[in-house]
């Protein structure tokens, strides 16, 4: 069974940091794009960071210059290294991977992690 397995949220103080790990288990024949997304309460889902296959990255306008996405192709495995960390940042962190199962796959399809907790406090 495929699947997307994060580890690393918690609780931590404002200006400190915390660093995301998300793999991809399973019969996998090739991970696409990988990113992490998060949803605060009462808010929708959005974009934190994204990465494809060839190390390019994009990132949230809220998050640059304090976050920085990474992956690791032989892992399949993403990471987000979030530094700075504010009261605002709080949410749960989904992992989202672009993935091929099969190798006579068209195409790419997306997978969401479970989520992680993510709390900095003031």
């Amino acid at each position: 069974q495929v699947q997307l397995v994060e580890s690393g949220g918690g609780l931590v103080q404002a200006g400190g940091s915390l660093r995301l790990s998300c793999a991809a288990s399973g019969n996998i024949f090739r991970v696409d794009a990988m990113g992490w997304y998060r949803q605060a309460p009462g808010k929708q889902r959005e974009l934190v960071a994204t990465i494809i296959r060839g190390a390019s990255t994009n990132y949230a306008d809220s998050v640059k210059g304090r976050f920085t996405i990474s992956r690791d192709n032989a892992k399949n495995t993403v990471y987000l290294q979030m530094n700075s960390l504010k009261p605002e940042d709080t949410a749960v962190y989904y992992c989202n991977a672009d993935m091929r199962i099969h190798y006579y796959d068209l195409g790419s399809r997306p997978y969401w992690g479970q989520g992680t907790q993510v709390t900095v406090s003031s």
